[in-house]
């Protein structure tokens, strides 16, 4: 068995991981990038980028279905599934050969294959071929699909996003099992391409919102398109001549049974902890075996280990892997000065139609009677009705006295956009002022950030006594 000593470790080569790699090279330090499976992020291989292809293939679909409306006549829709799934696999393919090239121009001396465990806080076993010892070693093993115990004994028929896009071509049916950003998303994409889709939530919160009027707007919208079944309890499972025979108690207590191809779980996402040695590190953990960590510095205690990335269950988004794991591998570097690094302001987008988005503080995060909110519905919105696209509702938030931008949530057209503009207002600190400011063309959708501005504005200042604000009734006047 071989032994090795490096400055700094690295557990995983996902987005986080290559990030700490790439932030404790820039000190100058020996570093070891460590991964078991496949080279190639989860957003390139199975997440972000593949399933953006097969949104953009139904919103073409979409398109023209939607034609007439316009009064464009496009004909008779016909979808060739493996044409899409070609499209889908082959720009898959190349945004990973991207990854894995950039992984590949790393040094061979500091590339390891094999599973990683502490055999203590400051040295690795990998696999039986050799141990690594660091003073400094950062955890960025991702994570994984969770599977409702339920739905384990489905075989290939119950399938993760993973499996989504390794077909070739599109199934006749799917049960998506969660309303989450990827249930959503998978579900809508699937329906517009001609699947048979049912989608089965437990609650009846779509996609982690948490403002009622805007989860409520939510449900209308996808209602009105889908077969949404919310507040709906799974009671099991069982393959039956091919098929899945799918129990499931709705919230009035009534049983339905229903045939599929294939189950999507789309439950969530379980940190990749396991057989990772945890114990052996003498680190503080949570109740789900979880290290204690400052998610300003990355820092788990005060020793020398980090945590990057989805594995730490906190912001499971691209961007914020990527900002872990920077900060994860300076602080490793720098370590036993341990600093803290940038923490942008929160940014979630859904990628549905019409597309969920959040930014800043939500509804639930925000401190009662500390804040008011203004709100616009795209149902009249000038250009969202020039696209038909006018669904859904904006609500954002003000902190009461300072007028200062705190946050929003919405569902409408071209979310993402307007989330970016609301972000970096938000972690600009402006005020409501402020941001009214600043320009607005005509005919734009962001004119309907300004009219909930307007609106949020008007309920500060209602909070506010008429002598308290009234710039005409100074001394002297």
């Amino acid at each position: 068995m071989k032994t090795l000593e490096f400055d700094v470790a690295v557990i995983g080569a996902g987005s986080a991981g290559l990030s700490a790699y790439r932030a404790a090279k820039a000190h100058g330090k020996n570093v070891v990038l460590i991964e078991s499976g496949p080279y190639g992020t989860t957003c390139a291989r199975v997440g972000c980028m593949p399933s953006k292809l097969l949104i953009a293939a139904a919103e073409a679909a979409h398109a023209v279905a939607e034609a007439a409306g316009f009064g464009v006549q496009a004909g008779a829709l016909r979808i060739d599934g493996k044409a899409v799934m070609q499209r889908v696999k082959s720009e898959r393919d190349r945004f990973v050969g991207f990854v894995v090239k950039g992984v590949e121009h790393i040094d061979a001396a500091e590339r390891l294959r094999g599973h990683a465990r502490f055999i203590a806080a400051d040295c690795l076993q990998i696999d039986d071929h050799t141990q690594v010892k660091a003073e400094r070693i950062v955890i960025a093993t991702g994570s994984s699909p969770q599977i409702p115990k339920e739905l384990r004994d489905l075989g290939k028929h119950l399938i993760v996003n993973d499996d989504v896009f390794a077909w070739d071509d599109l199934p006749e049916s799917v049960a998506v099992i969660g309303v989450g950003i990827i249930g959503l998303e998978l579900g809508q994409a699937l329906h517009r391409l001609g699947v048979r889709v049912a989608i089965f939530g437990r609650g009846g919160r779509l996609a982690q919102l948490s403002d009622e009027a805007i989860n409520q707007t939510a449900v209308d919208c996808f209602g009105a398109e889908l077969d949404l079944r919310l507040n709906t309890t799974l009671v099991g499972a069982k393959l039956v001549d091919k098929q899945v025979e799918l129990h499931t108690r709705s919230g009035d207590g009534n049983e339905h049974t229903e045939h599929f191809q294939y189950v999507l779980a789309a439950t969530g996402r379980t940190p990749n902890i396991a057989g990772l040695g945890l114990d052996a590190t003498g680190l503080q953990l949570n109740e789900h075996g979880l290290p204690l960590f400052d998610p300003l510095t990355m820092q788990c205690g005060h020793g020398g280990i980090f945590i990057a990335g989805d594995v730490d269950n906190d912001r499971p988004l691209l961007h914020e892997a990527t900002d872990e794991g920077r900060i994860a591998g300076d602080n490793a570097a720098r370590f036993p000065h341990v600093v803290q690094g940038l923490r942008r302001v929160g940014l979630g987008i859904a990628f549905t139609d019409p597309q969920i988005a959040t930014v800043g503080q939500t509804y639930r995060t925000l401190k009662k009677d500390h804040f008011q909110t203004g709100e616009v519905s795209f149902a009249d919105q000038g250009r969202s009705r020039v696209m038909r696209q006018n669904r859904g509702l904006l609500r954002v938030y003000g902190e009461r006295g300072s007028h200062r931008f705190l946050g929003a949530e919405m569902i409408g057209p071209r979310a993402e956009h307007l989330a970016h503009l609301l972000a970096w207002a938000c972690q600009n600190q402006m005020t409501v002022d402020q941001m009214l400011d600043m320009p607005f063309y005509h005919p734009v959708i962001e004119e309907g950030v300004r009219t909930a501005l307007r609106d949020l504005k008007e309920n500060l200042v209602k909070q506010v006594s008429e002598i308290e604000h009234c710039t005409d009734c100074t001394p002297g006047v």
